[in-house]
């Protein structure tokens, strides 16, 4: 299986203007190079895109990438580029991104031009961004590129901020990951499950991920069995809650259940809304300490005075 590092460069209306209907982010640039097994840049991608939505930069994208409108009139309508860029990748590949956005910017292309989409679901992918995190800092902060191509002592012998470019050092940062962390895999869910079968479970190091099929409402996912359920995803039991699920802010849902043999479970929910104003859940289990645990109780009960409160002012 191959890497396809992609990224992207795209175009928005201004601030008097706004988003034209139906695509906010025009893509005006693909860049990508590919890996082989062996971590080794084997092949390039990079082509222009010429502009059917927005015919002017903006400001931020002008001066960030120094590019000139005049150069993406030579460039090729987006199906066509996207098309030969498709049959470039193949099937047996993997995406990897720097960062969590262009594969939802690149699909949400894709159906302004009427294209097939590129999965049915939640497709798998490697945030370069996140590995570099996890393989060489706390496995929360972020870093900008340059930051990790600097780290790594990688040689900057093309300038950044161009789509090619951009994908050549995420490539290089990259192949020098521990094999290790590239089982933290992120997923893409422009197109959330539809079906049981579409949803997503799988088990990390350290913590378990579950998201959902669509749900008409917000009541109906969290009256859901396997969304509202807390499983040891080690060992597999349905655990008793400590804490029931509860909201600090009716986005994010927090319960604190045990398992007799590894010891306090935190689960927390993500509501998530489609566009056609469904939802879905993206539901993260993991085990923590005695003292984290104090702390979701704690919250718990600073939740239910907030809530005593507004009842009161009633």
């Amino acid at each position: 299986m191959d890497y396809i590092i992609l990224d992207l460069e795209w175009n928005q209306g201004s601030e008097e203007h706004g988003g034209k209907e139906g695509l906010q982010f025009e893509i005006i640039e693909i860049g990508a190079v590919r890996l082989n097994p062996d971590k080794v840049i084997v092949g390039e991608f990079s082509q222009l895109i010429k502009p059917q939505v927005y015919h002017e930069l903006h400001k931020i994208t002008s001066r960030l990438i120094h590019m000139q409108m005049r150069e993406l009139e030579h460039g090729r309508p987006f199906a066509e580029v996207m098309q030969e860029f498709l049959e470039w990748c193949g099937e047996d590949c993997i995406f990897c991104t720097w960062g969590p956005l262009d594969l939802t910017e690149l699909q949400d292309n894709m159906r302004y031009y009427g294209m097939k989409p590129l999965a049915n679901g939640p497709i798998r992918f490697l945030d370069v961004q996140k590995l570099f995190s996890k393989a060489f800092e706390d496995g929360r902060s972020r870093r900008a590129l340059e930051y990790a191509v600097d780290f790594l002592k990688i040689e900057k012998d093309i300038p950044f901020h161009r789509a090619f470019s951009d994908a050549y050092y995420a490539g290089k940062v990259l192949a020098k990951m521990p094999s290790e962390v590239f089982g933290n895999y992120s997923y893409d869910v422009f197109n959330p499950p539809r079906t049981r079968e579409e949803e997503v479970r799988v088990v990390f190091d350290n913590y378990a991920k579950y998201i959902s099929r669509v749900f008409p409402s917000k009541a109906a996912a969290m009256a859901d069995k396997e969304v509202s359920a807390s499983k040891c995803y080690l060992c597999h039991k349905n655990l008793k809650k400590k804490i029931r699920w509860f909201t600090p802010n009716g986005k994010h849902y927090y319960c604190l259940a045990c398992c007799d043999v590894h010891g306090y479970m935190k689960g927390k929910i993500r509501i998530r809304r489609t566009e056609g104003d469904e939802v879905y859940v993206v539901k993260t289990t993991k085990f923590i300490s005695c003292e984290e645990a104090e702390a979701i109780k704690q919250r718990k009960e600073h939740a239910s005075e907030l809530r005593r409160k507004r009842r009161h002012k009633k």
